[in-house]
């Protein structure tokens, strides 16, 4: 007879499970077994819960997109004319959102939406609500908010990138230094 109440934190489990394996491995290239090993559980729990790895996947990026989500509207509304900006922007480098795990797993989902038409609409959602974040905070700032958010997401990424492939620990104020910086001149 099946445990009431576990499956929601079995899953919960298998996506934790995901994330680190995909960060310790750095890819995806990683096995059912694997996750299922790190989360406690068999791989055919784990296969009963999801169908398949990339299912599991992509539960692991709609989860990391759902907590960056959360620490955005934490931030918010913020303070001054750049209180929307300054928090939306501090979300992506929260100690939750800015770990060499969830970074890793946000790379290897970027290379996942390549052959992935989930993963691709996941991402696709990602960016557009970022980009009119963005703009909405940068109005009133700038004379081309449209563009100033494009290199804000595109330097946000980069610095993700960059973070990720620097052996040793990820320095979160030093990458948000790198972005405020631009903000900063953009908004001169």
């Amino acid at each position: 007879m099946p445990k009431l109440g576990a499956k929601p934190i079995r899953k919960a489990a298998l996506i934790n499970a995901a994330i680190l394996e995909v960060g310790r491995a750095g890819s995806l290239d990683v096995t059912v077994a694997q996750i299922a090993r790190r989360a406690g559980m068999s791989p055919a729990l784990a296969h009963h819960y999801f169908g398949s790895k990339e299912q599991i996947f992509l539960a692991a990026m709609a989860y990391i997109l759902r907590v960056y989500g959360q620490t955005v509207a934490q931030g918010l509304p913020g303070q001054g004319p750049r209180g929307r900006l300054d928090a939306i922007i501090a979300a992506s480098f929260a100690p939750i959102n800015f770990q060499r795990e969830t970074v890793s797993a946000w790379l290897n989902f970027y290379a996942l939406a390549l052959t992935s038409p989930q993963a691709a609409r996941l991402l696709r959602v990602y960016h557009l609500r970022l980009r009119s974040n963005l703009v909405v905070a940068l109005r009133g700032l700038v004379p081309d908010p449209l563009q100033v958010a494009g290199t804000l997401g595109a330097l946000i990424d980069g610095v993700y990138l960059r973070a990720v492939l620097t052996p040793g620990p990820i320095d979160a104020s030093a990458a948000l230094r790198v972005v405020q910086t631009y903000l900063d001149e953009a908004l001169t």
